[in-house]
């Protein structure tokens, strides 16, 4: 394989030589000053040669031969490289830069931005790797869970326990709590092959005859009443039949939603008490005139991919 590496580093780059740790997969460009044979050729035509790690955390190399790279970082390894380079040259002169970062996978799963498998450069916290993957979407849950290979340690956090299987160690970590400074200790160190998913919050939705539709976001512990989801909303339009809107509800068992009368206008008047909301209820708010719309309407209002706005409090 054959690259063309980019030896003028940025200063990000520049720390990863003492930070990231070298492993399988990774793929190195090496330049040693007055020996061809490592950066495949001279002159303007010449192409850097990559050279992989393999899984046993080698590398192959011109002259040297096989060298265990893995669990070094680029500056261990070059010095390393140097003293078995001594043979052949009085004084070298070596430069490594990593062209491919492969051997330190991590998965952020569910309600961020751009899910999937990244790779860990260097040391990075989990506000960072949030940010790295473009950060939560707007309805994400605050409680994110953490899984970790147990060889890489126990997560460093009360909540963490063993799985049943000996193999993982899983904590749950408020994210809000660590935005908003509040535990800041909880911003770990992220290991390779942690699992990081972000769940989806729960919500209640306000539909209909109002000035602004969407979902609320239920945090930990939080409760909604149907009036503060109403001024969520900022309130009713001047078509609103108020003292006619209801609250969709779920059974705990599933099944057709039922109705719940709300009187929101009378609410608002003081003369009926307000109607608590259940995560996943739907407050619809009809119009003074016109159809009503039926249970499965609303159901396909707000069908996840319809984009429905996340109001915030």
């Amino acid at each position: 394989l054959v690259v063309t590496a980019a030896w003028g580093q940025t200063a990000e780059e520049q720390a990863r030589r003492t930070t990231y740790i070298l492993g399988p997969d990774d793929q190195l460009a090496i330049r040693v000053l007055d020996l061809e044979e490592f950066s495949g050729g001279s002159g303007p035509s010449s192409k850097e040669v990559a050279y992989r790690i393999d899984l046993r955390g080698n590398v192959n190399l011109p002259l040297v031969g096989r060298m265990a790279v893995s669990g070094k970082t680029v500056e261990q390894f070059e010095a390393a490289l140097v003293e078995r380079l001594k043979e052949y040259v009085k004084r070298p002169s070596v430069t490594v830069a990593v062209v491919e970062y492969k051997s330190q996978p991590i998965s952020v799963i569910g309600q961020v931005f751009t899910p999937g498998v990244h790779q860990l450069q260097g040391r990075k916290t989990l506000l960072e790797v949030l940010s790295i993957v473009g950060g939560l979407r707007p309805e994400a849950g605050s409680q994110i869970k953490i899984t970790r290979k147990i060889e890489y340690g126990a997560i460093p956090l009360p909540s963490a326990k063993t799985d049943p299987t000996g193999q993982f160690s899983v904590a749950d970590v408020n994210i809000k709590k660590i935005i908003n400074a509040q535990n800041p200790q909880e911003n770990i160190q992220i290991e390779p092959f942690d699992v990081i998913s972000v769940p989806k919050a729960e919500l209640v939705y306000v539909v209909g005859n109002v000035k602004r539709s969407g979902g609320i976001v239920l945090g930990d512990r939080e409760k909604v009443t149907a009036l503060q989801a109403l001024a969520m909303a900022d309130g009713l339009d001047k078509e609103a039949a108020g003292n006619k809107a209801r609250i969709l509800r779920r059974p705990p068992g599933g099944g057709e939603r039922q109705e719940i009368l709300v009187l929101l206008s009378d609410i608002m008047k003081g003369r009926k008490s307000d109607v608590p909301m259940e995560p996943d209820d739907i407050l619809y708010v009809p119009s003074s005139f016109g159809k009503r719309l039926g249970n499965k309407g609303l159901e396909a209002a707000i069908s996840v991919g319809t984009g429905i706005a996340i109001l915030r409090r």
